[in-house]
């Protein structure tokens, strides 16, 4: 597996380098955000790991740049303790992932096998899926409901597929956060509460009924109107 370190700090670039060399993979190292994304957009790459605040160019720059040029290797950043805004940023720019600093690196490993699992895994699922007039193509990652187009981010759209493929079963906050996101739950940030408001803001509000529904302590659940009860 190749693997590209995008990190300014000195210190922390060769102690993942160090580790993931141990691990048996293959690393090149990025100084900052701009060394980064020229590497990442010439040469291939099974993932790359970014920090977040870097010279000439964000880590969240970079994501956005990468796939605007439709680069879609998988990207892991690594963000300050209670950088919500930068998380959010970095999901909506494209990030597969986000891992808060200080880490351990046992589960930064765990994290990069992840993700790469999923990347490898992610090909083979393309049939549509539908839920009512709810439909969504995984292979042209788009989405329809009543004949209408819906404009969904990465992740709102990987957070929707979730659900599609679990319809009708209550989804907790801690599985979208380690299926989704393939990160542990952290109590003590709102963005699944987030992007589930987003979603909910585009898939049902302009229609006559919802499809997502909370189930109030537990977590979420996509069901069709047939399936309905009294909340």
């Amino acid at each position: 597996m190749r693997i590209l370190i995008v990190e300014d700090q000195v210190r922390i670039r060769d102690s993942i380098q160090e580790r993931l060399l141990q691990e048996g993979m293959q690393v090149t190292c990025a100084v900052h955000g701009m060394d980064g994304y020229q590497k990442a957009s010439s040469e291939h790459f099974d993932l790359v790991i970014s920090d977040v605040m870097m010279p000439l160019m964000t880590g969240v720059e970079m994501v956005s740049r990468l796939r605007q040029d439709q680069v879609a290797v998988p990207i892991l950043l690594l963000t300050g303790m209670g950088e919500v805004e930068q998380k959010i940023a970095g999901l909506e720019a494209g990030a597969d992932d986000y891992l808060t600093k200080p880490f351990d690196m046992g589960e930064l490993v765990a994290r990069v096998n992840a993700l790469i699992r999923r990347s490898q895994g992610a090909h083979s699922r393309h049939a549509l899926l539908r839920v009512d007039e709810l439909e969504i193509d995984p292979k042209a990652r788009t989405a329809r409901r009543d004949g209408v187009d819906i404009a969904l981010t990465q992740k709102e759209f990987d957070l929707l597929e979730y659900m599609m493929r679990h319809v009708g079963r209550v989804i907790s906050k801690k599985e979208i956060a380690e299926q989704v996101w393939d990160i542990h739950f952290d109590t003590s940030t709102n963005v699944i509460e987030v992007y589930m408001s987003y979603l909910r803001t585009k898939i049902d509000k302009p229609f006559a009924y919802p499809l997502i529904h909370t189930s109030f302590g537990v977590g979420y659940i996509l069901r069709p109107p047939e399936d309905h009860k009294a909340e």
